[in-house]
């Protein structure tokens, strides 16, 4: 696959669909590699006749590893996805985000207004003091380190697959066994065991964003599971809230992933906000 050059790193990235179908910019969450919008995801959203172009944030699967004692901001991760649009021809993209994802597509939208067509913030918040506080049980699956794949395999797949399940959607199960298999794949293809705290330092440098959206003139839907443990719904309220003519939808029975049953909503989300461009 190619790499996308951008300050201090090289973005791993893919696209799908035709090149010339305008551009859907695709940002994964905390930790989580690009694989977390799953092929089957990017070619029925690209079905609709857009151009899909999802990639590894810094410090994640393929793309650069940071070492101890670095740091960034979530200005450079906006920076790595503009970065991803330069490298991939895009001049422009609708641009849709999961939790920390949302948080750098609120980024790019801010920074980099002239290549957002519209924005989908899913799961995620404005930085608001309250916004990001989760239920203690969730709170854990980001304060709790994994066990040693290679001292015990088993266990960290236990440990991840307990994780999914602490913050996935009661009311969209995964099929069985996804969870597993999805551990396995992940460590398989780039498992960085120290990134996710220099993107969660990202995220706190960051601070409060709202004054930031309150500027914002761009199509925009929040979407946001009514059951979402680990940004709870005011996370997305008060996104929606900050962003002038923001679109609101709270989804009985989803919580912080995407599995399979939710992807004709988040895909639907996307498209409304494409649709007002």
């Amino acid at each position: 696959m190619p790499k996308a050059p951008s300050a201090n790193a090289q973005i791993e990235y893919e696209t799908f669909g035709a090149q010339t179908a305008p551009a859907v910019l695709l940002i994964s969450g905390l930790g989580s590699q690009m694989t977390r919008w799953p092929p089957a995801f990017c070619e029925q959203l690209a079905a609709h006749g857009y151009r899909v172009i999802r990639f590894d944030n810094r410090d994640t699967g393929l793309s650069t590893w940071f070492n101890e004692g670095d740091s960034y901001s979530l200005s450079d991760m906006a920076a790595d996805g503009v970065a991803v649009l330069d490298a991939a021809g895009a001049a422009k993209a609708h641009v849709a985000g999961v939790s920390m994802g949302g948080m750098i597509s609120q980024a790019i939208a801010i920074e980099h207004p002239d290549r957002v067509l519209s924005l989908t913030s899913i799961m995620s918040a404005s930085g608001a003091p309250g916004t990001m506080n989760p239920t203690p049980e969730a709170g854990l699956v980001l304060s709790i380190a994994p066990p040693d794949p290679k001292a015990d395999y088993e266990a960290f797949l236990a440990h991840g697959v307990n994780n999914s399940l602490t913050i996935g959607s009661p009311s969209y199960p995964w099929p069985e066994g996804a969870l597993r298999e999805r551990a396995i794949a992940e460590h398989a293809r780039g498992f960085n065991p120290t990134g996710s705290a220099r993107q969660m330092g990202a995220i706190r440098v960051d601070g409060d964003r709202t004054e930031r959206l309150s500027k914002l003139n761009v199509p925009t839907v929040v979407l946001h599971g009514a059951d979402d443990p680990l940004i709870k719904p005011l996370g997305g309220e008060a996104t929606a809230k900050a962003i002038p003519g923001a679109e609101l939808r709270v989804i009985p029975g989803m919580g912080h992933d995407l599995p399979p049953a939710l992807y004709d909503i988040v895909i639907d989300a996307i498209l409304a906000a494409a649709a007002r461009a």
